[in-house]
C-alpha cells in the first residue's frame, strides 16, 4: 500500500540513466588519456636526474684520483695521464703509496649503472653500461684508452632539455 507521496520518493531513489554513465565514462576517459603523456614525461625527468646525479658521482671520484695521483699518493709512471685506468679502480681502491701501511684509498663506494642505458641485462657489469673517453682522445669523437678521463651515456635518445644524452 503504497500512497501518493510515498510514489515519488521511490522513482527519485531509481539512479542512474545510461545517458548519464556513459558522459561519466567519457569524462573519466578523457582525464586518463590528458594524464598518460604527463606520467611519462615525470617517468623521464626521474631517469634524467638519476644520469646528471650518476655523472656527477663518477667524474667528481675521477677528479679525486687525479688528485691523489698529482699529489703523489697513487701510483703513477711518468708517461701515465694520472687518471684511472679503469673505472673499476674507483671501487675497488688504490694503495696509498706515502702510507707505510699501504692503506687502501677508495674513490666510489659502489659504480652507479648508466640509468638510459638500454640493455636491462643484469649480467652487464656496471662499468661497461657508460662510455669512457680517455684523455688521449678528442672531446668531439671519444674513444676508450688507456685511462678513464671522462665518461658519457652510451644512449643517443633526446633529453627534455633538447640534448641528446651522450653529450650531457
Amino acid at each position: 500500500m503504497l500512497k501518493r507521496g510515498s510514489r515519488l520518493l521511490l522513482s527519485a531513489y531509481r539512479g542512474f540513466s545510461l545517458v548519464e554513465l556513459m558522459v561519466v565514462v567519457a569524462i573519466v576517459a578523457i582525464l586518463a588519456s590528458a594524464a598518460m603523456p604527463l606520467r611519462e614525461i615525470a617517468i623521464k625527468r626521474e631517469k634524467e636526474q638519476e644520469l646528471r646525479l650518476a655523472l656527477r658521482q663518477v667524474r667528481t671520484a675521477i677528479d679525486a684520483y687525479k688528485q691523489a695521483a698529482d699529489e703523489g699518493m697513487v701510483e703513477k709512471k711518468t708517461d701515465e695521464s694520472g687518471y684511472p685506468r679503469k673505472l673499476e679502480d674507483l671501487v675497488k681502491g688504490v694503495p696509498n703509496i706515502k702510507d707505510p701501511k699501504k692503506n687502501m684509498i677508495y674513490f666510489l663506494r659502489r659504480l652507479p649503472r648508466d640509468p638510459m642505458f638500454a640493455d636491462t641485462d643484469l649480467e652487464v657489469p656496471d662499468a661497461d653500461t657508460w662510455g669512457k673517453r680517455s684523455y688521449e682522445s678528442p672531446p668531439d669523437n671519444p674513444e676508450e684508452g688507456d685511462d678513464v678521463f671522462d665518461i658519457y651515456s652510451r644512449s643517443e635518445r633526446i633529453g627534455l632539455n633538447g640534448k641528446p644524452y651522450n653529450l650531457w
